[in-house]
């Protein structure tokens, strides 16, 4: 009968769709992330312009196709890939952040649109990477194989290990998606620790580390140069 069931082509486009539903919003991250980098300020930019959305745009037509057809290793072949691209991109962008702010080459406001942009590209980023990796990818989370190991535990599951009473079914079958993943980067960056979610595998553990490190830089660098800004006549008693 389940045999049937699976076969049947309205079950089959059925769960198409429900997969759809579950990726767009980390499809939408990517352009984002393509129309973010696009905002920055020359100095910043790697290449000639409209190479870095071109190329996500590349990635995605493919992504959305394997994903339809339920070819998931070539999926998560290119999921990961672009994951690599924009963060090679953004490593490259904070970096020049970084010289042109010690050595003087940028003004105010392009400092604050650059900060902003980076520091919002930085939770995109790594959202992408926890929900590309957390429990074997979105795929492997969809089985409910309880060999997966999950990074991250999530306020429901806390209450679904913790409670012994009656659960409502949104509780017991809930089951993280993109924004829940963009939440706990989001918290990661602007808090430096991902606050109700505790990390529980030692590469979460590391990306979150990275990640703090990436945002505390980016927030270091226009706080100097803000100071800079309100005090240049400062005389300083140690230089």
């Amino acid at each position: 009968m389940k045999a049937s069931q699976t076969s049947n082509p309205k079950n089959q486009r059925h769960n198409r769709f429900q997969r759809f539903k579950t990726r767009w919003p980390a499809w939408l991250a990517l352009l984002i992330v393509s129309l973010l980098y696009e905002a920055l300020p020359k100095i910043f930019y790697w290449g000639p312009r409209g190479l870095m959305i071109g190329l996500v745009t590349m990635l995605i037509i493919p992504l959305i196709i394997t994903q339809w057809r339920n070819n998931s290793r070539i999926h998560r072949v290119l999921s990961l890939s672009v994951n690599i691209l924009i963060t090679v991109y953004m490593i490259i962008s904070v970096s020049r952040l970084i010289l042109a702010v010690l050595q003087g080459h940028i003004g105010p406001a392009h400092l604050l649109i650059s900060a902003l942009t980076l520091w919002a590209t930085n939770i995109l980023v790594f959202a992408l990477w926890y929900w590309s990796l957390d429990g074997g990818g979105p795929a492997q989370r969809e089985l409910k194989d309880e060999q997966n190991i999950t990074a991250f535990l999530f306020p429901q599951m806390q209450i679904t290990l913790s409670s012994d009473s009656n659960l409502p079914d949104s509780i017991k079958n809930w089951e993280p998606n993109f924004v829940d993943y963009l939440f706990l980067a989001f918290n990661t960056s602007a808090a430096f620790s991902p606050t109700d979610t505790p990390v529980l595998t030692r590469w979460a553990k590391c990306m979150s580390m990275i990640q703090a490190m990436i945002s505390l830089t980016i927030i270091v660098m226009f706080a100097s140069r803000a100071i800079g800004i309100l005090a240049p006549n400062a005389s300083y008693l140690v230089s």
